[in-house]
């Protein structure tokens, strides 16, 4: 069970909207989660030890990164993994698919039928099987995050691959903080000027902290920040 404050609808219009803003960007996100474990002895055998994943009902309220304030609730797959050199995050939403206001489109009204991000991270200390750790950073990745908004033909489509160099650090405290930059490649951006080349940089910082346990599960805040720069975006569109 999961209980939480969604940010994905704010997620999702910050990107829909990246088409009509130049310069460097600051967009952040953050989420309350509520985990509940089952007991070990009566956990499906279907179940992966290691790959982690809910289907989720998600409520987004007065989301706005533009000119509508949008509600709507939606059906999402989410999914987590860490096994040895493999690092994922990721989650796939049919948007509106249990309604929304006039402003929310999506699978049922003419909007997108599909928005996705994976955020996979593949060590290079366990595959080089070389400790790379200094300081206070434990371990580092090659780090990608791939988003795709399916829209409902091309000119509605976005397909994005950021991909560079990300780490994990120590900060002494129970609270995970992992860091990546990347440099990012522009498929399908909804028609703009920038499509099929590649356009900036994202420095992106994730957090978790746990807060206390509650009900025989957890209750942990988990945030992120992005810092985009370096598109080309405003000089090709003139």
């Amino acid at each position: 069970m999961r209980l939480f404050h969604s940010r994905k609808g704010f997620f999702k219009q910050w990107h829909t909207y990246e088409k009509n803003i130049t310069g460097s960007r600051c967009g952040t996100g953050a989420l309350f989660v509520f985990y509940c474990q089952r007991a070990e002895n009566d956990k499906p055998q279907y179940l992966s030890d290691w790959w982690h994943q809910s289907v989720n009902v998600v409520g987004s309220y007065h989301t706005r990164f533009g000119p509508q304030i949008r509600n709507d609730t939606y059906l999402e797959y989410e999914a987590f993994a860490k096994k040895d050199w493999f690092d994922f995050y990721g989650y796939a939403d049919a948007p509106v698919f249990f309604g929304g206001n006039s402003d929310a489109k999506g699978i049922w009204n003419h909007g997108s039928p599909l928005f996705m991000e994976i955020e996979p991270r593949f060590s290079i200390d366990k595959l080089t099987n070389t400790d790379l750790s200094f300081g206070p950073f434990k371990e580092w990745y090659f780090a990608n995050n791939y988003i795709y908004d399916m829209g409902r033909n091309k000119d509605g489509r976005q397909s994005t691959w950021y991909m560079g160099l990300g780490t994990d650090i120590d900060t002494g405290l129970p609270m995970s903080l992992s860091m990546n930059v990347y440099a990012k490649y522009q498929w399908q951006n909804y028609g703009a000027a920038n499509e099929n080349e590649w356009d900036g940089y994202r420095f992106k910082i994730k957090y978790f902290v746990p807060i206390t346990d509650l009900w025989g599960g957890q209750l942990s805040y988990i945030g992120f920040t992005n810092f985009d720069w370096g598109s080309d975006l405003g000089d090709d569109s003139g």
